[in-house]
């Protein structure tokens, strides 16, 4: 696993301990960047938030790509912690928050770019959006990034604009413009 754009292109990330982190694919998040940069001209200057954050992958591949500020969100940060190290040039770009997604309620400037990775079939990212709209984290007009299994069902708030989905194995990613 290794960051595939940007100043820290060819960076290698490290992997998750165990099986229930499982980080997007290098090739699904090269292709993910490739799509923002279409959409929205890429990330450059972005206050990004990734939450379900597992090894960050996704914080720090917008971070190597020009992001204003990366804060990870989960419930267990010993991956992000341990890749966090390998960016101490810009560790002061970098939040890392432990706090469980049905308990989220952090103080921070709102975001323009959410990733968001939940374990799969538990309706967990719907619920993470649900506490971002609740806690004033999204602006408007940003760009949610959100990964599910290639067949699950994504509801999101009706201030989700649907843009975009692909589909890369077992993983579907889909990209949403928030409306205020």
């Amino acid at each position: 696993m290794r960051i595939v754009g940007g100043k820290y292109r060819g960076k290698k990330l490290i992997g998750p301990e165990n099986m229930a982190v499982r980080p997007t694919s290098d090739r699904a998040r090269e292709a993910i960047f490739n799509i923002l940069y279409s959409a929205i001209g890429g990330v450059q200057d972005k206050k990004v938030l990734d939450v379900f954050a597992g090894t960050g992958a996704l914080g720090f591949e917008a971070l190597s790509r020009g992001a204003q500020s990366v804060c990870f969100i989960d419930k267990e940060t010993k991956s992000v912690l341990k890749n966090m190290a390998l960016f101490d040039a810009d560790k002061d770009k970098i939040k890392v928050i432990r706090s469980d997604v049905n308990g989220l309620k952090i103080r921070a400037d709102a975001f323009d770019l959410i990733f968001s990775d939940a374990p799969y079939d538990k309706g967990l990212n719907e619920k993470a959006f649900e506490a971002l709209v609740q806690n004033e984290l999204i602006l408007d007009g940003a760009m949610c990034v959100v990964e599910t299994r290639h067949n699950e069902v994504l509801n999101l708030l009706s201030n989700f604009e649907l843009i975009n989905t692909r589909i890369y194995g077992m993983a579907k990613i889909w990209f949403y413009v928030f409306h205020l």
